[in-house]
């Protein structure tokens, strides 16, 4: 009885390792509220924070912030590297923002605070293609030089942990039947 009990503990503690695995995730733009802000220095910029991340098509980028202060526009590559807001391809200004990665490539955000842009206030991310995800998946991201952003680190190979654990889940699930 107690092999048994041991046996439902580990692959419950299996199935929900799988669960955090799924494909499309959120990433809190900074990795917490209140990160969209002028940057107090180039260590807290948030290109610095995209470096250490994987985005991947499917995937969502997500700010909190003081909506009645501040917005995000999505711009072109010309208006990043310009901070010009008079064109933005996108404006949310509620605070609460949620931006779902589409395709692959590089995506531009500014403040939609006049002078905010030209202190820091901007992020770039690249999104690697959902066909690509598995070819790339310890690959570095492209150059910035391609895209005029930061170098984003790679990061482990998260598809092959979960191919793993889903593996390890069918012998368990074997063992017992």
């Amino acid at each position: 009885m107690a092999d048994f009990s041991r046996n439902v503990f580990v692959m419950a503690i299996l199935f929900s390792s799988l669960l955090s695995f799924t494909e499309a995730r959120d990433h809190l733009v900074g990795g917490k509220t209140d990160s969209w802000k002028i940057p107090s220095s180039e260590s807290d910029s948030l290109n610095r924070w995209a470096e250490k991340s994987r985005f991947l098509v499917g995937d969502s980028l997500v700010w909190k912030y003081d909506g009645a202060k501040d917005s995000v526009l999505e711009v072109s590559k010309r208006d990043y590297v310009t901070c010009n807001t008079s064109s933005p391809i996108a404006m949310h200004n509620d605070g609460n923002t949620k931006i779902v990665l589409e395709h692959s490539g590089a995506y531009y955000f500014i403040s939609g605070v006049k002078g905010s842009c030209e202190q820091g206030q901007k992020l770039v991310v690249v999104t690697l293609s959902d066909r690509n995800k598995r070819r790339y998946a310890n690959a570095p991201v492209p150059s910035p030089v391609e895209f005029d952003g930061p170098a984003i680190a790679p990061t482990s190979n998260a598809f092959s942990l979960k191919v793993s654990l889903v593996a390890a889940f069918g012998v368990l699930v074997g063992f017992w039947l």
